[in-house]
């Protein structure tokens, strides 16, 4: 009866979901890889209708559609997933929205996200080892007891400026953590920045702070010491 229950719910989802289609949406989304044309915002007001529904989410995920998906993403209950699960889940994660708030709303708050970061840290699929580096920064800047960040640089400093596009953003994100977090790393971390020039010329809109590490290190480290 349950599962009967479910998959009627998932019909009348993915009905509700073809509604929201927006062919303006999935213009913008396709454009960075995003194959929906739901907006956002009415996805996330309805999980906020749905509310928390674990078994729901993972029938929704299996359905391989991209806005089903990220809908799946902000119903489920991110602590009930298996280490196993979450690895298959990220390795099915086509698109980049998908992989995004898998890893930041979903494996970042599982009991088994450290052992996913050393797993996936070294993946050769730069997919999957995206995911790790975006773990690993994040413990850079709540968590860096025990990381050898003078190796991570080392990486970094090797590795970043021939790294296929995901692999580079999240490896230069943890580039511009280290310096802006970690001030007796932080002049190595600016020479790296500058030697590799990664995303130096990366257009940014009036007001925002560009991805370039150096730029992006400076910023942050002059917008705390005005506090």
């Amino acid at each position: 009866m349950a599962e009967t229950l479910t998959g009627t719910m998932v019909a009348e989802v993915m009905a509700e979901l073809a509604e929201l289609e927006d062919p303006r949406a999935r213009e913008v989304n396709e454009k960075h890889g995003d194959d929906h044309g739901v907006n956002l915002g009415k996805l996330r007001a309805l999980a906020k209708r749905l509310k928390t529904q674990h078994e729901l989410a993972r029938r929704l995920w299996e359905t391989d559609d991209t806005a089903a998906r990220l809908l799946a993403i902000l119903i489920c209950r991110p602590k009930a997933f298996e280490r196993a699960e979450l690895d298959v889940m990220l390795r099915e994660a086509r698109t980049p929205k998908v992989h995004d708030w898998l890893v930041n709303y979903v494996v970042k708050t599982n009991a088994n996200a450290e052992e996913l970061r050393l797993a996936w840290f070294a993946d050769p699929d730069p997919m999957v080892a995206s995911a790790g580096w975006a773990l690993t920064t994040e413990r850079v800047a709540k968590k860096p007891e025990g990381l050898d960040l003078a190796g991570l640089l080392d990486i970094i400093e090797t590795e970043m400026k021939d790294a296929p596009d995901r692999l580079q953003w999240a490896m230069n994100h943890c580039l511009a953590q280290i310096g802006i977090e970690h001030p007796e790393h932080r002049a190595r971390a600016i020479d790296i920045g500058e030697r590799l020039e990664v995303l130096k010329d990366y257009p940014t809109p009036p007001g925002c702070t560009s991805p370039f590490a150096p730029a992006w290190i400076n910023e942050m480290v002059r917008r705390r010491s005005d506090l």
